[in-house]
């Protein structure tokens, strides 16, 4: 297989399943109800929501500058803003392509290695993993037998005996032992790049023990997902229907609606479907829930649209006026 096809193959079959699960949500629920939800939607609620979730963009940029100070590297805060922005838009298209891209704007305009970058954005979603194992956390503290009873339903009609599980992780840690003896022994160039791009890669996840302001990064990390949270939560007051669900469904609706984004490219189909799938545990109906996904997406994905094609516009221009300043 070559290369192009490879590529081809990356693109298009996300987006294929995306448009599967777009047909299959728009299966639940007509159009015209759709579109009777979105036109007697309170926009306050929508618009407020978007602004959460812009914060939380905003945040985010401005917090990945800590990381990357203790490694020498003070980075505009534009350029910081725009490659968030670029990250997202791009995943829409080619999944994970989009952290990429975000560490190829600080090598290209910022002079900051890839690996040193790339690294910054590995340890920076390790502590998002860590706040988002928080909240699953606090559902299951609001709602652990109501949880735990539907998990064990669902986990029953999987045949898969300890032991299989028990082989397959043995497995697994003794192929990593034999790879990572092999790159720290081999001499060859493959070997010696490999070890190269770890060295940068390890300096970029441990930027946060060497970080100054360590109590300004967790703080914007809770800020970042405090917004998530938030903007899920205003935005249930746009529908009549979802404007009275308890803080739990919330939670349950949000983390499901969080694992669709790796689901399909941000989301497109997964999203809808995820939040029918959270909220149809505590009975609201179907075509309030699909609709509340749909406004919900959409919402935030035309901000991530403007903002990141405007990012792409913007980001060479902005260069151009503002060069990065070297040392005589």
């Amino acid at each position: 297989m070559n290369n192009q096809l490879k590529s081809a193959l990356k693109i298009s079959i996300p987006l294929l399943f995306g448009a599967v699960l777009v047909w299959y949500s728009l299966s639940k629920i007509s159009i015209s109800e759709l579109l009777e939800y979105f036109k007697n939607a309170d926009y306050f609620w929508v618009g407020l929501g978007v602004f959460f979730g812009l914060l939380s963009h905003l945040s985010r940029a401005y917090r990945w500058r800590f990381q990357l100070e203790p490694m020498g590297y003070n980075i505009k805060i534009g350029n910081s803003i725009m490659a968030v922005f670029i990250t997202y838009i791009i995943n829409y298209t080619i999944p994970r392509a989009g952290e990429v891209a975000r560490a190829s704007v600080l090598t290209n305009y910022e002079g900051v290695p890839f690996e040193k970058s790339f690294g910054t954005i590995v340890s920076e979603r390790l502590a998002d993993m860590l706040v988002m194992l928080g909240i699953i956390s606090m559902a299951l503290f609001l709602q652990f037998e109501f949880i735990s009873t539907q998990f064990f339903e669902k986990i029953k009609k999987f045949d898969i005996s300890t032991n299989q599980i028990l082989v397959f992780t043995i497995a697994s840690f003794f192929l990593i032992i034999l790879f990572v003896i092999l790159i720290q022994r081999g001499q060859s160039k493959i070997a010696i790049k490999i070890k190269s791009i770890i060295s940068g890669l390890l300096e970029g996840v441990t930027s946060i023990l060497k970080m100054k302001k360590k109590g300004a990064f967790i703080f914007h990390t809770l800020f970042i997902w405090g917004m998530y949270v938030l903007m899920f939560y205003v935005t249930s007051f746009s529908l009549v229907e979802t404007s009275q669900l308890p803080f739990s469904a919330i939670l349950i609706g949000f983390i499901f609606a969080s694992f669709s984004i790796a689901a399909t490219n941000g989301g497109i189909g997964s999203y809808p479907l995820a939040v029918f799938a959270a909220f149809s545990m505590f009975n609201i109906p179907e075509d309030p829930s699909i609709a509340f996904g749909w406004i919900m997406w959409t919402s935030q994905t035309l901000m991530i649209i403007v903002l990141g094609g405007a990012s792409l516009v913007c980001l060479p221009i902005y260069n151009r006026m503002y060069p990065k300043q070297t040392a005589e």
